[in-house]
């Protein structure tokens, strides 16, 4: 495991993305560590300085709301991606618990939750613009991670999203009673 992510690790510090462009601006959780474990240093700071110290430790600390009864077993089995949405396949989260707070959009008379979730994102594509050319086919083009900017004018709260093509990038960390 430690040479698999040893390896992710130099292909990550030579990305070539838009990770660099508004997506580790603010002040978000950073982690450090070239592991899946959380723990460790977490650094709330400025994370352009970071990315040039830390080019390849690309993690961040991410929201997804569901119901209870659904946080519980991803909490077990892991997140199963959708088949599509807006930004195409995959695990659709926010850095801003406020945005995974209003979902799920139906069943809300239902025990609701909020599930926080440690991500390593990868490379990652800025989708900024309804009709963006790679929309939802931004996986086949080597991205990991498709990120919606705030206040971009693809959905009506203005609140930014991610969306995470493959679960295993993701572990949960706990689970938020909503």
């Amino acid at each position: 495991m430690a040479a698999v992510l040893k390896t992710l690790k130099k292909m990550e510090d030579k990305l070539n993305d838009d990770f660099t462009l508004g997506y580790s601006g603010g002040l978000e959780k950073y982690h450090n560590k070239t592991n899946d474990d959380v723990g460790g240093e977490e650094v709330s700071a400025d994370c352009r300085r970071q990315v040039r110290r830390y080019p390849g430790h690309r993690f961040f600390v991410m929201y997804h709301g569901t119901t209870w009864k659904n946080a519980l077993k991803i909490q077990r089995g892991g997140f199963v991606p959708s088949s599509d949405g807006m930004l195409g396949r995959g695990v659709y989260l926010s850095r801003d618990f406020n945005k995974a707070a209003k979902y799920p959009l139906h069943n809300r008379n239902q025990a609701l939750a909020v599930i926080q979730v440690n991500v390593r994102v990868g490379k990652v594509k800025r989708i900024d613009y309804q009709g963006h050319p790679l929309q939802k086919t931004w996986n086949q083009h080597g991205y990991d991670t498709a990120w919606m900017p705030p206040n971009c004018g693809m959905v009506a709260s203005g609140l930014e999203e991610d969306c995470v093509y493959d679960p295993s990038r993701i572990k949960v960390l706990q689970i938020i009673r909503n």
